[in-house]
């Protein structure tokens, strides 16, 4: 059975989805069922790569001195 749905989308989407309709030839109502049923079979478990790439470790030169100060902290106990 066939469903309609009606979604408001930004200007970005709307280009993106013309844009690469266009390039594949692909209607744009298969593109978005095909990245629904992709999110759909994802089973939602990628939540932790969510901040890829937005967050950044500790300074390299930083870390040696943090192993050192928790070396010597497990000495003094």
């Amino acid at each position: 059975m066939s469903h309609t749905l009606t979604i408001r989308l930004t200007d970005e989407l709307v280009a993106w989805l013309k844009e690469t309709s266009r390039r594949t030839g692909v209607p744009v109502g298969r593109i978005i069922r095909q990245q629904l049923e992709s999110a759909r079979h994802g089973g939602g478990n990628e939540r932790f790569l969510r901040h890829a790439g937005e967050i950044s470790g500790p300074d390299e030169s930083v870390v040696p001195q943090r192993i050192h100060a928790a070396m010597k902290a497990i000495a003094d106990i």
